[in-house]
Order: C-alpha cells, then sequence, then structure tokens
C-alpha cells in the first residue's frame, strides 16, 4: 500500500479544480487502485491510500490529475505503508 500525504494552503485557485479532482478519484477506487481518501478535517491537507506497492503507478496516477500541480495543493510524501494491525 503507498500512502500518499498532501498539504494544502489558502490559496483558493484549488477550489475550482476540486469537481473534476474528485471524479478523477472515484475513478481510481472503481478501477482498484486507491483504496480511499479525503481531507483532513481542518482543510489543512489530505491523505490518499493506494492499494499498489509501486510508487510509480501511484505517481502516474497522480500526474494525470492537475489538482496536483494546483496553487494551494503540495504533495507532502508518497511511500510505502505497511498495515501491521487492522485493515483499510
Amino acid at each position: 500500500m503507498i500512502a500518499v500525504t498532501l498539504s494544502f494552503s489558502d490559496d483558493p485557485a484549488r477550489l475550482e479544480l476540486r469537481p473534476r479532482h474528485r471524479e478523477l478519484l472515484a475513478e481510481m477506487h472503481e478501477a482498484g487502485l486507491l483504496v480511499a481518501a479525503g481531507p483532513y478535517a481542518d482543510q489543512s491537507g489530505a491523505l490518499l491510500l493506494f492499494a499498489s506497492d509501486d510508487v510509480a503507478e501511484v505517481k502516474t496516477a497522480l500526474a494525470r490529475d492537475p489538482y496536483y500541480q494546483a496553487p494551494g495543493v503540495q504533495i507532502v510524501t508518497i511511500q510505502p505503508w505497511n498495515v501491521v494491525t487492522g485493515g483499510v
């Protein structure tokens, strides 16, 4: 599994891209690549969990979505994550 963490600034430019961004997230979920995604309650960023161990595959998926290059959105980390207890 790969975890992607995002950070958001107060720049509202990203909000224009959010509807299409959420459509793309839904497509990745339906395809089985994305396990879960969503913003933090304080809107400071978001967490995405991918059902892949291939960082290149995740980076390719992220590159297809202009949201991640929008002002106000920063990809902080893309890293493998191991589930030790519980399940997602």
